[in-house]
């Protein structure tokens, strides 16, 4: 990864470290991931992969985040800042 995916996979490592240590980190078809149990919970969709203006933190099923019938599973991430770092925590 280079420039700013690097400074937010780096920032989402350091973050999932702090909040969720029981995660193993992993690479989930070539993505940086985090899994429980052997399942992905998360993982880090870098921009420079696609080469698209965004990236994204993506979160799988069992990370059961169910809001109602319906919620955001992806999230598009442009710069790791004070503000995301908490949105995401």
């Amino acid at each position: 990864m280079d420039g700013s995916d690097r400074v937010i996979g780096e920032g989402l490592h350091a973050l999932v470290k702090e909040v969720a240590p029981e995660l193993v980190p992993r690479t989930w078809y070539g993505f940086p991931a985090y899994a429980r149990d052997g399942k992905v919970v998360l993982f880090w969709q870098f921009a420079g992969k696609f080469k698209t203006r965004y990236g994204h933190i993506g979160f799988q099923d069992v990370a059961q985040l169910d809001d109602g019938t319906m919620w955001p599973t992806a999230f598009a991430i442009t710069a790791w800042t004070p503000a995301t770092e908490k949105a995401v925590a």
